[in-house]
């Protein structure tokens, strides 16, 4: 009688909201075919040194009612086996010895491409599928599907942020608010425009090189100096925590100090961004002898352990199921997608990137309409701030310079601006006028 074959699953990179329904979701629907589950502890970080004592068996009565809950009933790591081929070799020989022939993966593009290089040194004997998982939203899906996480992240952190904006308002000051989003804005921005915080700044309106931190500072000097204008002292600045990442260095030498983990990314909660940018703000506002009270707080961990709201619990709950139901089909090296509301298996061999040789990141379109009206209801300077004579001297005369030097010191802001969304009768730009300065 040939020997019953197990279904493991395993979770790496960062915690995300909904991880628990696809861990229940998938068990329940391998039971239903009398197929053994196995939850294999901390991601890779046991197996890959060849331990495979780290397990759970999961049943039916184990994961009943975990979908509910945020966190990893199983735990998670971001261990990564393929930075040597033995690492490899003992993951797979690890999961053989758990007689594990079926394995779902879940986690982000660096659990990704772990999925793929595991499914690629089995060679047949362990069949693999990876569930998307990241609450940056920067998986290589279609612009209209998202990963699971982002949702619920986003709503607790415009939570947040509607609680910071009232308390900018009432205590005239600035809050800097730093939000995940290692590679793409995609959270920053959603969260900002759902909130209508003043501003989101996000790496992506940077273009492809290196930015510059003073055009980081002098966005969000020219947002308080045109509030300023409009004779307000508070407002809401989000921003996306990756912006660090690609800050010229001799600019922020912080970065080449600090702990980096087992993908060699920067450990970004070792970086006092906010400290940073709160310094640099004020110290540039000071030049033009402007003072403001300026708090500065990271939003991250906040959001993805929270629980799921009904959207992720219910989107989790079908990758969960889609997961087991296509490998207990004999699918194979996909990642599981859900889109307009049809299971979609994406082949491994379309992730990857061809330049880099890893998973594909998926950044914010920013020449959508979506990202040009969320730019439309930021308070940023502006090309018309500058063809408006009138604007420009209430800029000008804010920071108590002439209008030659306040275009000298700023206007090289506006060269990134997108083009505008829509354009009708009676519009400027595609907004109506009443719109500027309100935000």
């Amino acid at each position: 009688m040939a020997q019953h074959k197990n279904l493991g699953i395993l979770v790496g990179g960062g915690p995300a909201p909904g991880i628990n329904s696809v861990i229940s979701a998938a068990t329940i629907r391998a039971r239903l075919e009398d197929v053994g589950v196995v939850g294999i502890r901390r991601g890779f970080e046991w197996i890959m040194q060849g331990d495979s004592d780290h397990v759970i068996p999961l049943t039916v009565e184990e994961v009943s009612g975990i979908h509910i809950r945020g966190g990893s009933h199983i735990g998670i790591s971001r261990a990564n086996p393929t930075r040597d081929p033995q690492l490899l070799e003992n993951t797979v020989l690890s999961l053989l010895r758990l007689n594990v022939s079926q394995l779902i993966t879940i986690g982000g593009d660096d659990t990704a491409f772990s999925a793929m290089k595991v499914e690629e040194f089995a060679g047949g004997r362990i069949r693999v599928v990876h569930v998307p998982k990241t609450i940056d939203n920067d998986l290589d899906l279609p612009g209209y599907v998202d990963t699971f996480g982002f949702q619920t992240a986003r709503h607790h952190g415009v939570e947040i942020v509607k609680n910071l904006m009232v308390d900018a308002e009432s205590t005239s000051k600035w809050h800097l608010v730093i939000t995940m989003g290692r590679k793409a804005g995609h959270l920053a921005l959603g969260i900002g425009k759902a909130a209508g915080a003043t501003l989101t700044v996000i790496p992506e309106e940077f273009g492809d090189g290196p930015i510059r931190l003073k055009e980081i500072i002098d966005t969000l000097v020219g947002a308080i100096i045109k509030r300023l204008s409009h004779r307000r002292r508070d407002g809401v600045a989000v921003i996306a925590e990756g912006l660090v990442l690609d800050v010229v260095p001799d600019d922020l030498k912080e970065v080449e100090q600090v702990e980096r983990d087992a993908h060699g990314h920067v450990r970004l909660s070792e970086v006092n961004i906010p400290e940073i940018l709160k310094g640099q703000v004020t110290k540039r506002l000071k030049e033009f002898g402007i003072k403001t009270t300026i708090a500065a707080k990271t939003i991250g961990y906040e959001l993805r352990c929270a629980d799921p709201i009904p959207f992720d619990m219910e989107y989790t709950r079908d990758l969960g199921y889609c997961a087991a139901e296509y490998l207990l089909g004999g699918g194979n090296a996909a990642m599981i997608s859900l889109q307009a509301g049809q299971f979609v298996p994406i082949p491994f061999s379309q992730l990857i990137d061809r330049e880099t040789g890893r998973t594909r990141v998926r950044l914010v379109d920013i020449h959508s309409t979506r990202y040009a009206i969320a730019r439309r209801y930021m308070l940023r300077l502006r090309r018309d701030d500058f063809d408006d004579p009138h604007s420009l001297a209430k800029l000008a005369a804010t920071c108590r310079v002439s209008l030659q030097e306040f275009r000298a010191q700023f206007e090289y802001l506006v060269q990134r601006e997108p083009a505008s969304p829509v354009t009708g009768p009676g519009q400027e730009n595609g907004f109506p006028e009443a719109s500027r300065g309100k935000a």
